[in-house]
């Protein structure tokens, strides 16, 4: 009786096995050559095998016609499961767009030369210069007339124009907001906010302090008590420091 259980038992494992393999490998299917064919051929050629057909990039190319398929990944031959997506490249056939010349324009009317080129913009890229107006194209890549070009897209180097000029934040504290406006505005900085801060709460057994010594409003000989731009901290011209004063 114990050897037929354990032969019962072994059976049962090897059926379940074999079931689980089966139902496995029974929703893998074979990837099937895609290259030369149409996006539309491919999804007709992939209905039954429940794979899909995605187009991830497009290339210029001299060898295989426009609106067929160049590379497919994964390769033929592959096995994987049902739903699976195919990438594919497309083919834009030989290159006929001549590379416009956009250096020296806005980014924005680079963009607009470009797709009406039927390009597309690639990455944009900033950099400072001196001696180039802010927000224009001083490079491009692929250059102007380029052949043999292989993506219809341009990359764009912008100039955001001069370093600004930067500083190292000083201690105002306890300094009259008088001085320290001239020294900021001096330096190409800017006063922001500046606000009354409130009074001491009062001590026990002690009377409130009056708030008749206190200025309602910020003026010239107030004293600043905090600063928004820590001491030490860099700063950039051009930027604002809001105060807090008594």
């Amino acid at each position: 009786m114990l050897l037929l259980a354990l032969v019962l038992l072994t059976v049962a494992l090897v059926s379940a096995l074999t079931a689980m393999r089966f139902a496995i490998h029974g929703r893998e299917v074979t990837i099937p050559r895609l290259v030369g064919m149409t996006p539309r051929e491919a999804g007709r050629a992939l209905e039954d095998s429940g794979l899909q057909v995605v187009i991830e990039r497009q290339f210029y190319s001299s060898d295989i016609a426009e609106g067929r398929i160049m590379t497919q990944v994964p390769a033929p031959g592959v096995r994987v499961r049902r739903g699976w997506a195919i990438r594919v490249a497309e083919s834009l056939g030989p290159q006929r767009v001549a590379i416009p010349d956009v250096t020296s324009e806005s980014e924005r009317v680079a963009e607009l030369t470009v797709r009406r080129r039927g390009l597309d913009v690639g990455s944009v890229a900033q950099l400072n210069l001196p001696d180039a107006p802010a927000g224009h194209v001083v490079s491009q890549s692929p250059p102007a007339k380029a052949s043999r070009v292989s993506l219809p897209k341009i990359n764009l180097l912008v100039s955001s124009g001069p370093t600004p000029t930067a500083y190292v934040m000083p201690n105002f504290v306890g300094q009259p907001l008088g001085s320290v406006t001239m020294a900021l505005q001096d330096a190409g900085l800017k006063i922001g906010n500046v606000t009354v801060a409130p009074l001491s709460p009062p001590v026990e057994g002690q009377p409130p302090a009056s708030a008749a010594g206190a200025a309602s409003q910020p003026g010239a000989a107030s004293m600043i008590v905090t600063q928004s731009v820590a001491p030490g901290r860099r700063i950039i011209a051009g930027s604002a420091v809001d105060f807090e004063v008594r």
